[in-house]
């Protein structure tokens, strides 16, 4: 059975309002074809392009902040209490497999995080990275972390 995506992203998929946001100095590719996928069925989820911060915490871990991400649905919004503070956040699913990928924020309710609403975490425990990674080469940034 050949699984089917309501979105592929890559060169010639969609385009993002966003800029490239890449803080590093490493340069792994295109960000054009630089897209992270769900580990669990593959369907595209995002492009490097929509990255804004890979600072985060979810539930299971590490995840990223990301300005757009495609093939996900919204669930019920609801209250919930995080590290820096009062949320209205929803949980995302993919629509390929269901899974609970992170949340989306619809709401800050302090002023100083207010940048977050609109805004998706993808846990990464979730994702996978997909097109035009270089995996030849392994480079360091300006700290000394893996890219």
């Amino acid at each position: 059975m050949v699984k089917t995506f309501q979105v592929y992203l890559g060169a010639q998929g969609t385009n993002s309002s966003r800029s490239a946001s890449s803080n590093s100095s490493c340069s792994t590719g295109s960000d054009d074809d630089r897209t992270y996928s769900c580990v669990h069925c593959r369907a595209h989820l995002a492009r490097h392009q929509d990255l804004i911060s890979k600072s985060f915490q979810g539930s299971q871990g590490r995840a990223y902040l990301f300005d757009t991400v495609v093939n996900v649905s919204c669930g019920k919004p609801e209250e919930r209490l995080l590290l820096t503070g009062l949320h209205s956040v929803a949980d995302i699913f993919c629509d390929c497999c269901h899974t609970v990928l992170g949340w989306k924020y619809e709401q800050a309710y302090e002023i100083s995080q207010k940048y977050k609403e609109g805004k998706y975490i993808i846990e990464l425990a979730h994702l996978i990275k997909d097109n035009g990674w270089d995996w030849g080469i392994v480079e360091l940034d300006q700290r000394g972390r893996l890219c």
